[in-house]
């Protein structure tokens, strides 16, 4: 699956850093998924610019944690999940394991819904139908892998690149009020309402299965037998988690100021990624419409490999076990397309999943923190005591949003 050439590093030493960013671009996707589009749609539209500071927060938490995952692989030659299953008790990595596939189910959902729904608003197919060819297209992907990692990187750029050009296009048409974005990022609420959104975009920005994904993305493909392989590996991959956390956070910023722009303040708020089309239609022409349906669409495909990517990593390093790719594929898709089938409303599905998401960061964020603080685990790359207070008060912050949310829904 991994790639090992030599030539990387070497290369790495000679040119720069370049030759090694890839694998935070692959993991950036996720942070762009159609959950994003679900959750920085409807709050732009509903609240303006009121959450603006949970998109700039959220993606400072996914550099750190990110560049984290992807310490782990470099120090240790495994990825998150084998870390898990070698230092922690068997009931303990199995229940870790659950809780993964929980996660990868509503990943699943979110990604084969933002595709399907893509195609729809493109060619007027059918849900159902839009669901099985965006599933059909992460195995395409993932084919690429057999021609190894640098053409899968690349490929899943390209898509993030499309993304960014569509946002960028309505962005720029439709214009921005910077003295509302700047009072966005003062921390708030205005209600339960706007609090389970900004959970729900807290767990479609930071993402348990990219937590995962990352280090195994590094841990076999460059050689790093001497220490200062390892720091020039370190630094690179620290370049390549800011450049790529960056162009996400640009993108979802930019979600959310096109929405708070455009589509807010009208007779009823905008609640659908269809609504949302049809607004853009309406106020940027068809043009940014046909863009943000095209950003969708690569945003569908992208991370539906992706996530098919990270749940062979996971099931591969909790359990030591691989299971086919078609049957995997399947576990997990069957619960978006009953989904679809029973007509349940996609984006209110979108935006739920993403909640579920972010109960799952902490079951991935607190072994990530705990593991690359042991120096019997990470050697010389071992966290400085700053950086594991940091990361600890980022899960904390995690925790803590959720506990108040479901205290919410119970009293509400």
């Amino acid at each position: 699956m991994f790639q090992s050439k030599p030539k990387f590093v070497s290369v790495a030493f000679v040119r720069g850093p370049l030759p090694l960013l890839g694998p935070a671009f692959v993991a950036a996707i996720a942070y762009i998924d159609p959950g994003n589009f679900a959750t920085n749609i409807t709050a732009g539209s509903q609240f303006g610019y009121l959450l603006v500071w949970v998109v700039v927060v959220s993606n400072l938490m996914a550099m750190l944690i990110q560049y984290l995952s992807a310490k782990a692989g470099i120090a240790t030659g495994k990825n998150l999940p084998e870390l898990c299953r070698d230092n922690f008790p068997k009931p303990v990595t199995r229940g870790l394991w659950v809780q993964a596939e929980l996660v990868a189910i509503a990943t699943d959902l979110a990604e084969v819904l933002g595709g399907a729904i893509a195609l729809q608003l493109l060619f007027g197919l059918p849900l159902l139908v839009g669901g099985v060819i965006t599933a059909t297209v992460a195995f395409g992907l993932l084919g690429l892998q057999q021609r190894g990692a640098r053409p899968f990187e690349v490929a899943i750029t390209g898509l993030l690149l499309v993304v960014l050009a569509g946002f960028l296009y309505s962005l720029v048409r439709g214009g921005i009020d910077a003295g509302a974005v700047a009072s966005g990022l003062r921390p708030q609420f205005d209600g339960k309402d706007s609090l389970l959104l900004a959970t729900a975009m807290l767990g479609a920005t930071v993402m348990p299965h990219v937590i995962y994904l990352h280090g195994a993305l590094t841990q076999g493909r460059y050689v790093r037998n001497t220490e200062l392989e390892r720091r020039s590996l370190l630094r690179s991959q620290r370049i390549d988690v800011v450049t790529a956390m960056t162009v996400a956070g640009v993108i979802n910023l930019a979600m959310l100021v096109v929405a708070a722009q455009v589509l807010s303040g009208g007779p009823a708020p905008v609640d659908s990624i269809e609504e949302a089309h049809a607004g853009l239609s309406a106020a940027l022409g068809p043009v940014a419409a046909l863009l943000f349906a095209l950003a969708l669409l690569a945003s569908g495909f992208a991370a539906s490999g992706v996530g098919t990517y990270s749940g062979q990593v996971v099931m591969q390093g909790f359990l030591r076990r691989r299971v086919p790719l078609v049957a995997r594929r399947l576990i997990t898709l069957a619960p978006a397309l009953i989904v679809i089938g029973v007509g349940v409303d996609p984006t209110r599905a979108l935006v739920i999943s993403q909640v579920v998401l972010s109960f799952g960061i902490p079951f991935a964020l607190i072994p990530l923190v705990l593991l690359t603080s042991r120096r019997s685990v990470m050697g010389t790359l071992v966290n400085r005591r700053r950086t594991t207070w940091v990361a600890g008060a980022v899960a904390t912050v995690i925790c803590a949003l959720n506990v108040t949310l479901i205290a919410l829904t119970l009293t509400g």
